[in-house]
């Protein structure tokens, strides 16, 4: 029984980027951009733009590029900034600079 409410409330690290690579590919179509053009313009190849709006799947590099070439790097920059801490052993933890 757990273990299936598990199942509707956490997705796989899979679904997650797969609902990255649709948000990206709807906000390509929105800029009018074809994966041949944003190719072009990212320097990612046209073949993995093609797998990662089908599968998820990306180097970090060629996200960071694409996003670039979108105009969405600030939306990467802004990545895990306002994360607010779990509790008070995280904050002594990171002002002790443990790695």
């Amino acid at each position: 029984m757990g273990h299936d409410m598990e199942a509707l409330v956490w997705e796989t690290a899979e679904e997650l980027d797969k609902k990255l690579a649709e948000r990206m590919r709807r906000i390509r179509r929105r800029r009018k951009v074809s994966q041949q053009k944003l190719s072009d313009m990212s320097g990612v190849s046209y073949g993995s733009i093609k797998r990662f709006e089908t599968t998820g799947q990306i180097s970090l590099l060629s996200l960071t590029k694409l996003a670039m070439a979108l105009e969405l790097a600030d939306e990467l920059r802004n990545l895990f900034t306002q994360v607010p801490y779990r509790n008070i052993q995280e904050v002594i933890n990171e002002s002790k600079g443990k790695s």
